[in-house]
């Protein structure tokens, strides 16, 4: 039997202000519902342009956490 298993998924976090805080927003509300998350990995960023102007950056990231079985 394994050690540890962790699960990952993709999130995307959404900042008026910055990259930072998008990704941050995404671990924030994702760790209000999943417990023992272990590492998040950027994986892209990218930002919403309105009238040529930046509106929002975008954070995609992987989150790890513990997975205790089920789906």
């Amino acid at each position: 039997m394994a050690d540890s298993v962790y699960k990952v998924i993709e999130l995307v976090g959404t900042s008026k202000e910055s990259w930072e805080k998008a990704a941050a927003a995404a671990v924030e509300l994702a760790s209000a519902s999943l417990r023992d998350l272990r590492v998040a990995e950027i994986s892209e960023l990218d930002i919403s342009l309105k009238d040529g102007k930046i509106d929002s950056y975008r954070a995609k990231i992987r989150v790890s956490f513990k997975y205790e079985g089920g789906s």
